[in-house]
């Protein structure tokens, strides 16, 4: 039985068995009986350091869903993560971080970027998403938006549609005003030249 720990673009998580590229927390988001029906509770977040981390770290082996542990949600590749609001992890993936910290034009403690970060992506009290508007052309490469027909990415100057199983054909990026999933302070960081993890068929 697949668990809900698969992140899409637009925030939702979804009980599905694609499996994801990287890893991501947010605190326990899941009861003490999880690990048996796979569910999550009503909450989306515990903590602002929403995180993006590598499957395989120090040979590190986690039990998913366990009690009084963090929830282990796992995203398609890194540009699903930043659309859904995380960040590199600075442990596991060190030469990331510094670069998108670098690349969003941040210089003081992490806790302070995390506080802009969320502020930027979450709804409070409702566990949605934010959403910002901006012309289709202006957005850099490694940005999602939402479409008519579902969340897509910007990447070597065509729109990829994506659906939970992955990118669908190409298509042409159309000018215009659309709706932006990637938070703002991300957006800086992919504009200034952080390149993120693409899995493209």
């Amino acid at each position: 039985m697949p668990r809900q720990n698969r992140v899409q673009p637009t925030g939702d998580v979804l009980a599905i068995p694609t499996r994801g590229a990287f890893l991501g927390n947010r605190g326990v988001l899941h009861d003490e009986d999880a690990h048996e029906h796979g569910q999550l509770t009503h909450r989306r977040w515990r903590h602002k350091a929403w995180v993006c981390c590598v499957l395989d770290f120090k040979n590190r082996r986690r039990t998913l869903m366990a009690p009084n542990r963090y929830t282990e949600l796992f995203f398609y590749d890194e540009s699903v993560a930043l659309a859904a609001g995380h960040r590199p992890c600075a442990e596991c993936r060190r030469a990331d971080y510094t670069a998108f910290l670098s690349a969003a034009g941040h210089t003081g403690k992490v806790a302070q970027f995390d506080g802009q970060l969320h502020a930027a992506r979450a709804i409070p009290r409702t566990f949605g998403q934010y959403r910002q508007t901006a012309d289709a052309h202006s957005l850099p490469a490694g940005a999602f938006i939402l479409t008519d027909t579902g969340p897509a990415l910007i990447w070597q100057d065509a729109l990829h549609p994506f659906a939970p199983t992955g990118y669908g054909p190409p298509r042409s990026v159309r000018a215009g005003v659309v709706k932006v999933l990637t938070p703002a302070p991300t957006l800086k960081a992919l504009h200034a030249g952080y390149v993120p993890t693409v899995r493209l068929r």
